[in-house]
């Protein structure tokens, strides 16, 4: 797991989240800074998610480190401006408004009792069978969720009925995230 990170190791991150996306928009092949600090090759989950004006408009990510988080952050950063299957591809026009927010992931722990999740700290990652669904500790917060609630989706997420949530077959993991955002959107001309 990262340990937490200076002022200058998020901004190299959001440096390489923005320029991975405005890549991707431009169809264009993305440069990674030359010198990557220590920190940033440490290998952990990273989600990045995008908002314009509040609204979501794309989030992708992986639960599991098995890149650098330099690596990671460059690769979901695209897919989540791209690929997100909710959204169509994001536009050059809606760069300037673009809000981006990373979520550095612990790993997960897996739990025999909801009771365990504490709302506000926990992500909580669902699976059962093929189905797997992850949602990041802040949307249980952003949408005034307890912890039944939080489960009852993340199920419901996996694509299994949320009735399902107690199922003895379900298994849940729970992780923190360190979450960082930026003030504001970047200024960019085309």
């Amino acid at each position: 797991m990262v340990t937490m990170l200076s002022d200058s190791e998020k901004q190299t991150l959001f440096d390489i989240a923005r320029r991975s996306i405005e890549s991707a928009v431009k169809r264009s092949r993305g440069k990674l800074p030359a010198q990557i600090p220590p920190a940033l090759m440490d290998r952990c989950g990273a989600f990045v998610t995008l908002r314009i004006h509040g609204e979501l408009r794309g989030c992708i990510g992986y639960i599991d480190g098995t890149d650098p988080l330099y690596e990671t952050v460059h690769e979901v950063a695209a897919k989540a401006a791209m690929e997100d299957y909710r959204f169509e591809p994001l536009t050059a026009d809606e760069m300037t408004d673009l809000e981006i927010e990373i979520s550095v992931l612990s790993p997960r722990r897996e739990i025999h009792d909801y009771h365990e999740i504490e709302i506000g700290t926990h992500g909580l990652i669902i699976e059962h069978g093929n189905h797997r669904a992850l949602l990041l500790p802040q949307v249980a917060t952003e949408q005034g969720w307890d912890k039944e609630t939080f489960v009852k989706n993340t199920v419901r997420k996996a694509g299994l009925p949320s009735t399902m949530w107690q199922d003895p077959e379900i298994h849940l993991f729970i992780f923190t995230a360190d979450v960082l955002q930026q003030d504001m959107p970047a200024k960019h001309t085309h």
